[in-house]
């Protein structure tokens, strides 16, 4: 087994114990530039990688009770849909217009965890986003609307470019489903694994796909989701997501700068 295999599998899997998300801005980067699959086949792959190590993720979630079933479906649902379109544009996008927006997506993630970690905001008009005083989760036609569109979004740009979504999707839930942070990343990975899931089977059929290597690359990542959820009680989260942002833009400048400059 080849060390960077291992390398690579653990950050994939690490980054979505640790954060419940980023497992697709590690591994497509890690089977393009550093094992040397082709830009489509390595799309492929890393939405089966992300897919299956998030479903496991998921169960842990499920079992505890932090996955809300009715924001899953609704989100997942339009998630999926929005998946299946994406990858079909996905096989026949220009490599170079995919890596781009792949590099874009994540300076986006990347200043998203270099916001402060309150995701509520504080006074305004958003006032119907308050769900404080409800027992249950206050889902309504309206946010209900709101997540499906964006359901839609995520999952296009997972088929596009191969990116779970779970950075959008996380603070989606706690703002338009109003649902605790808990509960929000259980049901965020149960979202990824399913727009992942359903890229990989999109691209399984249009491209060439290495099983032996992807099944290799899953088996690590899923022992790294494990050993990521179990140190990040012992971090302090915030300065974990700045580390990882500025790590985003430096890999997405190379990526920038390779594709265009140094070819």
């Amino acid at each position: 087994m080849s060390l960077l295999v291992v390398g690579a599998g653990l950050a994939t899997g690490i980054m979505l114990g640790l954060l419940g998300s980023g497992g697709s801005i590690i591994a497509l980067p890690a089977l393009i530039y550093l094992l040397g699959i082709a830009t489509k086949p390595a799309i492929g792959m890393s939405l089966g990688v992300v897919g299956i190590t998030a479903a496991i993720s998921a169960v842990t979630h499920w079992r505890r009770g932090n996955v809300d079933p009715m924001v899953a479906a609704v989100f997942g649902l339009f998630g999926v849909a929005g998946t299946h379109f994406g990858a079909r544009i996905g096989v026949v996008t220009p490599e170079l217009v995919q890596l781009l927006l792949f590099a874009t997506v994540m300076y986006a993630a990347a200043y998203r965890m270099f916001r402060p970690s309150g995701i509520m905001p504080q006074g305004g008009d958003l006032v119907w986003l308050d769900c404080s005083g409800e027992k249950t989760v206050c889902f309504n036609a309206v946010r209900t609307g709101y997540v499906a569109a964006l359901g839609l979004g995520v999952g296009a740009l997972t088929g596009i470019v191969g990116v779970g979504g779970g950075f959008l999707i996380l603070p989606a839930l706690v703002l338009l489903a109003g649902i605790p942070m808990k509960a929000a990343v259980g049901t965020s990975l149960l979202i990824v694994a399913a727009n992942a899931v359903t890229g990989f089977l999109g691209y399984a059929g249009a491209v060439g796909i290495d099983y032996r290597l992807m099944g290799t690359f899953t088996a690590v990542a899923i022992a790294g989701s494990f050993a990521g959820a179990a140190v990040s009680k012992h971090l302090d989260a915030r300065t974990l997501k700045r580390a990882f942002a500025v790590f985003l833009v430096i890999v997405a400048t190379w990526i920038i700068v390779r594709e265009t400059i140094l070819k």
